[in-house]
């Protein structure tokens, strides 16, 4: 990995950069085929709109198959980064100084009166929130 690189296929970034190259020409192969294939779908030569229809069909496959390599050799790049620590180390964040806790306003103003004693009486029981049994 120390060497210099003498080709253009020598790195995976020159690789990727390559098949991403490519993949824009066969974007544009392919709309020009679509275009095709739109002018000839009236024509009076069916073979002809078969072979582009063919064409465009091959095209296709080969538009996935470029995207395809892009991601593969992406995730190459990536774990080569990993593998060798090519990445800078991030700095570990700093840890917060805590704020002191602040008194938050009641969103309900205390009642003014308090309950009368008897309605008290009838919630205390087991506990469950019914009236106590007599």
């Amino acid at each position: 990995m120390g060497h210099e690189v003498q080709s253009t296929f020598e790195s995976i970034e020159s690789a990727h950069e390559f098949v991403g190259l490519l993949a824009e020409a066969v974007a544009a192969a392919r709309q020009d085929l679509e275009g095709d294939v739109q002018r000839e779908a009236a024509s009076k030569f069916p073979r002809r709109l078969q072979a582009l229809r063919l064409a465009l069909y091959n095209v296709e496959k080969l538009q996935f198959h470029m995207a395809k390599s892009r991601r593969i050799l992406n995730d190459l790049r990536t774990l080569r980064r990993l593998l060798f620590e090519e990445r800078t180390a991030k700095p570990a964040p700093a840890k917060a100084i805590p704020t002191p806790i602040q008194a938050v306003p009641a969103t309900t103003p205390p009642p003014t009166t308090l309950p009368h004693p008897a309605s008290l009486a009838s919630h205390a029981g087991d506990g469950s929130g019914r009236p106590a049994a007599a």
